[in-house]
Order: C-alpha cells, then structure tokens, then sequence
C-alpha cells in the first residue's frame, strides 16, 4: 500500500499549523516538514502535533540545505556556515523526526566545478552522518534538474548522486529521489533500479515546460511518466512515502495563487490514479 503525502513547499502560502490541519483534513498520510515554516519559539510543539494529527514525517526540508551558496537559499556564503546550519537543524529538529531523512543538495560551486563541488559535498556528508545517526535520522541528497545546474545544483542524474553517496561511505547517506528533476535522466528506470535500498525519500510533480525557475504542477497534468517511474521505484525496493512537492512561482497561473486545498486534492488523486497504474494500492494511508 502506498503512502502519499504533501510537502510543505506545496503551499508555501499557508503556515505550518494551516498545513498540517488540511493536509490531515484531505487524507494525506504524511507530510515534508520546511523547517522555514516552524516557529522558533513553538517548534517543538507544532512537531509534536503532526502524530497528533494522524501524519508522519516523511522528510525534513532544512532551512539551509545546499553546502555551497544557492539561488534559493544564498546565505551565508561560506561552506562551514552551511555546514554548521544544517548540523544545527539536525540536532534541533531530529528527536521530532526518527528515521527521517533530511534533505540536502550540492548548491552551485562558485566556479562551476562540478568535479570539486561532488568530492567536498560527499567529504561533508562523510562528516554530517555521525550527527545525524546520534540524532536517529538520515541525510538524503538530491539531483536536481538540468535547469537548476550552476544555480542551485552541481548534479542532475541519479548516477551522480550515487557516486557522491558513495564516496561518502556511509549508511545513513542516501538518495532523495525527485522525479521532476530526473524523469529525463537517460535509462532512468535502470538507474532507479541501480539506487535500490540507497532511496530514502520521493517526491513528485508534473512537467510542463518551465516558465520560469519554479514551475511545477499537479501529478497528472504533465508529461512525466509517473506510473512506470512508480513501479520502478516500488521494484527497488521502496516502501516509503510518495511525496507531492511543488514549486509555483513567476508564472501567471501560479499554483500558489489558486485553490490550494484544490491543489492538494488533486495532487492526492493524481499519485492515486499513478500508483494504481503501476500496480500499487494508492491509498492514502496505511498502517503504521
């Protein structure tokens, strides 16, 4: 049975207590917790009402996650900075999220140098996976697509992501698997097939052909073939959560600006009906 569930990036919007009241509301069994959503002061109690609420925490977006400087996320500039600040949401956030992998990616190396960028991001991994097995919770790197190289990414193919992972040598380093960022990676599927029990976290959209940097839409409405990438990933052997993020911004028909209950909605059915073609019960829950 597989378990959908919404990331918090998907209605940027709303708040953390918003999110986690209709995301329930809809019958979303988990939820990609944004740590820039959280509250300073009341974090933990809003971390604590998501069992409360019937989710689970499928992943942890980090308010720094890329360890060299981004478009998304530019400061601070330096690489023990952003390293330091994804050491701290570790130890402050992971005892509210055991087993969950906290998501991180390259950045953009101020040169371009991909070579570099993989070597000192697997080195920092290889550093970050102590803290994170003391605090019960893993690091999942994520490939990003083609049009975010040199901007928010130095890796684009599951493939590459590999090899960092592998270089850092450690189990709780694993694959945070997008299929908007590689459903256009070559032999997809084998590489999929080659990440096996390496996938900690998916998430999913659609494709249209970008407007602009953040432009997503609703599983269903695109091009991505989300049903065999599913079964692929199913066949891998991965029984987590499928996870609906979207980003939806500088277009005219922006998501955010619409119906976000409606968006959650559809994209719950949207990775239903793509779970049933895959030969998976796409329920929205299961038990746990």
């Amino acid at each position: 049975m597989a378990l959908l569930g919404i990331s918090e990036f998907t209605t940027m919007p709303w708040s953390f207590d918003h999110d986690l009241m209709r995301y329930a509301a809809h019958g979303a069994g988990a939820i990609e917790v944004v740590e820039a959503k959280l509250d300073d002061k009341s974090y933990a109690e809003q971390l604590a009402a998501i069992g409360a609420a019937g989710l689970i925490i499928s992943g942890v977006q980090p308010r720094v996650r890329t360890f060299f400087a981004s478009r998304m996320t530019p400061e601070p500039t330096s690489l023990a900075d952003r390293t330091a600040a994804l050491r701290g949401t570790i130890e402050r956030l992971g005892r509210f999220a055991p087993g969950a992998p906290f998501i991180t990616n390259t950045g953009a190396h101020p040169r371009g140098d991909m070579a570099e960028a993989m070597r000192i991001v697997a080195t920092q991994l290889r550093l970050l996976a102590p803290i994170a097995a003391d605090h019960g919770v893993r690091l999942a790197l994520e490939p990003l697509n083609p049009t975010s190289v040199n901007a928010e990414s130095a890796i684009w193919t599951i493939d590459q992501a590999l090899t960092v992972i592998e270089d850092a040598g450690r189990d709780e380093v694993g694959l945070c698997l997008d299929y908007w960022n590689i459903w256009q990676n070559a032999a997809v599927e084998a590489a999929i097939a080659r990440a096996g029990d390496r996938i900690f976290t998916v998430q999913a959209s659609d494709w249209r052909v970008p407007q602009s940097f953040a432009d997503r839409v609703v599983p269903g409405d695109g091009a991505i073939p989300l049903a065999s990438l599913i079964a692929a990933t199913h066949k891998a052997g991965f029984r987590g959560a499928y996870v609906t993020e979207i980003f939806s911004l500088d277009v005219a028909d922006s998501l955010y600006a619409a119906d976000l209950d409606a968006v959650v909605m559809r994209s719950l059915a949207g990775m239903r009906a793509a779970c049933f073609a895959a030969g998976i019960d796409g329920d929205d829950r299961r038990d746990r």
